[in-house]
């Protein structure tokens, strides 16, 4: 029991890290856009054609930083439906997989994390890479790009 308790802190410390993240990349994109905003309102009153083109310019970024910001907030609500209190027995959404080669982290796409000094990449339920793993369980193999991993736990 005392080894399911320390995995499934594992997984809500890698949660709650992807958390930490995305609400940054949010904060970041909220503040590009605001910014891209006020330059294009600064330049509301100048009429002549090159300021016209330098807040067309900051509409486009604007509306840039709006769509990344979007595609954050979608991000967001689905680390907010793992269940960082369940353990998994097979490769599923939320899970936490550790093969010989590396750790993963099912939710989304984040690179690398460390928790402990221990590697974790966070990837997408969408990757590759999650799709030749899905359904497996700790013992299992499968393939991904020549290479075979052992699943050596799920959780």
């Amino acid at each position: 029991m005392e080894m399911l308790s320390q995995e499934l802190d594992t997984k809500k410390r890698l949660l709650q890290e992807c958390t930490r993240i995305l609400n940054a990349q949010i904060k970041a994109a909220k503040d590009a856009m605001d910014e891209a905003q006020e330059s294009a309102n600064e330049h509301q009153g100048a009429m002549e054609d090159k300021f016209e083109s330098f807040r067309e310019n900051c509409q486009i970024q604007r509306d840039m930083y709006a769509r990344q910001l979007d595609e954050l907030i979608r991000t967001q609500s689905i680390l907010r439906n793992i269940n960082a209190t369940r353990s998994n027995r097979e490769v599923s959404m939320g899970a936490v997989v550790q093969t010989e080669l590396q750790n993963y982290f099912i939710g989304v796409s984040l690179g690398e994390i460390k928790i402990d000094g221990e590697s974790y990449f966070a990837i997408s339920g969408m990757s590759p890479l999650f799709k030749a793993m899905s359904g497996r369980a700790a013992g299992e193999t499968f393939t991904f790009r020549d290479n075979t991993y052992k699943i050596l736990q799920v959780y």
